[in-house]
């Protein structure tokens, strides 16, 4: 049998039914697993004192046959930017209060706790979230399971490291501008933004309506079930999608056959890595075996990272109003470069951000009238050293990541998943980017291709 902690969620809850498996015996070799590796990736900054008590009483649910949910006896962990009742949510910064008071769950939280998840901790993120690598001033920098001098990416780089490292099958990531995507591009994993509005979010992210909450996993099929439990719905979220009672592990083998595909090696404007580009581009020919139509095509727009930054660099400024100049003294000089940035936006300015927002949102809905699905390189880089916000030649994390803000600003799902390996051993991601409100879609398409191409995980050794 497979070393606990690599077991998927579908794994385990399939050896909890047959008695095989131990919910204890699990959660114990996950907290084994994070004991022996956390000091060398930094992926959690919070551990419970209570998950070997939950895991005892998924263990009594199971063997009274009562099992509580979808994800009964599964560890999960949260990223540290969604509350979770009596944990401290530090954000990454200095500046947060650790004696709260902590007394909510966010929406995700309380649907994992809902569906008896085993919550082992809280995974870090830069500070506020508010860029694509993981460091931050309160906890440090955050290392990339396949090579330990690399970053993993952000800003949900704990909850990918961890994932991929054997700490936990499933984590809970937050994505305003690809930050699920980036890291699960970084550590070979599978993640999905969720439509915007699938996952029911709160509080409302300071960076607004580009932020998405959704799954970090080791395959898809796990992902399918974690979003079946996310997308139930919570009142305190009234930006949410109407609830849509479906089990998305739903016809997720039905396959690709048929199905028109636009591949865009570069949005008809992006600078990618030559290593990057030939790796995508035979993922993209993946889909062309299994019987997808692949004609490749740009979806038309020009490049939108100034209109992302309008949205993005006005929400930090939002985020540090509130703190003085001694106190930004404590926070990540980065992020308070770009909030400076913020404030100098105008409201004319933002209203016109707004505007063009809607005219992209309409092209790729027209676009996506001729095409089911839209294939692009994940990043434009290889994962690069820790410390750096980006690799040398470019100056704010939105230079490298030109293919997952604008689907931000679109709110379509999109996902990633790796699609082979550079000569130096880091993982690259391909992303599929759906119609608005088409996640099934997104994911059946992900399934077809990792069964083509299956992920494989780090070998990474606890000595």
């Amino acid at each position: 049998m497979s070393e606990l902690w690599s077991l998927t969620a579908t794994a385990l809850l399939e050896g909890y039914r047959r008695r095989t498996l131990s919910p204890v015996e699990v959660t114990a070799a996950v907290l084994a697993r994070i004991g022996a590796l956390n000091e060398r990736l930094n992926a959690f900054n919070f551990l419970s004192e209570h998950a070997l008590d939950e895991a005892k009483a998924s263990e009594a649910r199971w063997a009274s046959g009562q099992p509580r949910g979808l994800l009964d006896g599964v560890p999960v962990s949260i990223k540290d930017l969604i509350l979770a009742r009596g944990w401290p949510t530090r954000r990454g910064s200095k500046l947060v209060d650790p004696a709260g008071p902590w007394n909510d769950d966010a929406p995700a939280t309380a649907r994992l706790r809902e569906h008896g998840a085993v919550l082992i901790g809280k995974t870090t993120t830069p500070e506020f979230g508010w860029k694509g690598v993981t460091d931050s001033p309160l906890t440090g920098t955050t290392r990339n399971p396949w090579n330990l001098g690399k970053t993993p990416g952000g800003s949900s780089g704990g909850a990918a490291a961890a994932v991929a490292a054997g700490m936990g099958p499933l984590a809970v990531g937050t994505d305003g501008g690809g930050s699920i995507r980036i890291p699960c591009a970084f550590s070979g994993l599978f993640g999905i933004k969720p439509s915007f509005g699938r996952v029911p979010a709160w509080p409302l992210s300071p960076f607004g309506t580009v932020a998405h909450v959704g799954p970090i996993t080791r395959d898809v099929a796990d992902a399918a079930l974690m979003l079946t439990v996310l997308s139930q719905p919570d009142a305190r979220d009234w930006y949410a999608l109407p609830y849509e009672p479906r089990d998305y592990r739903a016809n997720l083998d039905g396959g690709v056959q048929g199905l028109r595909i636009a591949y865009s090696s570069n949005l008809g404007y992006a600078t990618v890595d030559p290593e990057v580009a030939a790796l995508v581009r035979r993922g993209a020919g993946v889909f062309s075996d299994l019987g997808a139509r692949v004609e490749e095509k740009h979806p038309g727009f020009d490049n939108v990272e100034s209109l992302f930054r309008t949205h993005w660099f006005s929400g930090a400024a939002f985020l540090l109003k509130p703190f003085t100049a001694e106190q930004k003294k404590q926070i990540d000089p980065g992020l308070v470069e770009v909030a400076a940035e913020g404030a100098k936006i105008t409201a004319t300015e933002i209203l016109d951000a707004q505007m063009k927002r809607g005219a992209l949102g309409t092209h790729m809905n027209l676009f996506l009238r001729e095409f089911d699905l839209l294939v692009t390189p994940t990043l434009a880089v290889p994962a690069f050293d820790v410390g750096l916000e980006c690799p040398p030649g470019n100056q704010r994390w939105t230079d490298w990541t030109p293919f997952t803000y604008p689907f931000n600003l679109t709110g379509q799902p999109a996902a990633t998943l790796p699609c082979g390996f550079t000569k130096s051993g880091l993982p690259v991601g391909l992303h599929i980017v759906g119609p608005r409100y088409a996640d099934a879609l997104v994911l059946r398409a992900a399934r077809a291709f990792e069964s083509a191409r299956p992920i494989t995980l780090p070998n990474l050794s606890p000595t």
